[in-house]
């Protein structure tokens, strides 16, 4: 009986201890992506450049707590949901828009860049959105405020 019981609690204490460094992994795979303010730098290749009839720099959000993402796009803001998995898979899906006009700036390609992306690398406050093993869709840089 008593082998028993100790047979158990070790098979409990190696399943609690594995959930617990599977936790600490998903922790930080969050913790670099997610709290920062991520600047747009470049877009497909494409240095990005603020245009004059923009308010301010197109950038996005990630919140931990609930999985919301937040931005701007250059000229709409947008709100929706991501999803983080292992090996720095992301899914960001359900956007909503703002439907402001805004004539000479066209988002429609940053748009469709977040839902095609399905992971990232973070390194050095860089983040990269990437579709496959392709060149990255987007570039952003973390952005500190004071």
């Amino acid at each position: 009986m008593k082998v028993k019981l100790i047979a158990i609690n070790l098979i409990l204490i190696t399943i609690m201890s594995c959930s617990s460094v599977k936790k600490q992994q998903e922790d930080s795979f969050d913790t670099a992506i997610t709290g920062k303010y991520w600047k747009l730098k470049t877009l497909q290749g494409k240095v990005v450049k603020m245009d004059k009839n923009q308010e301010r720099d197109i950038f996005i959000s990630l919140k931990k707590h609930d999985n919301s993402i937040k931005g701007f796009t250059g000229c709409n803001s947008i709100a929706g949901q991501f999803t983080l998995k292992e090996g720095n898979s992301i899914t960001i899906g359900k956007l909503a828009v703002t439907q402001r006009f805004c004539p000479n700036i066209d988002e429609s390609t940053f748009l469709k860049v977040l839902n095609l992306a399905d992971n990232y690398t973070v390194k050095d406050d860089v983040l990269q959105l990437n579709v496959g093993r392709r060149a990255p869709l987007a570039v952003f840089e973390a952005v500190y405020f004071n």
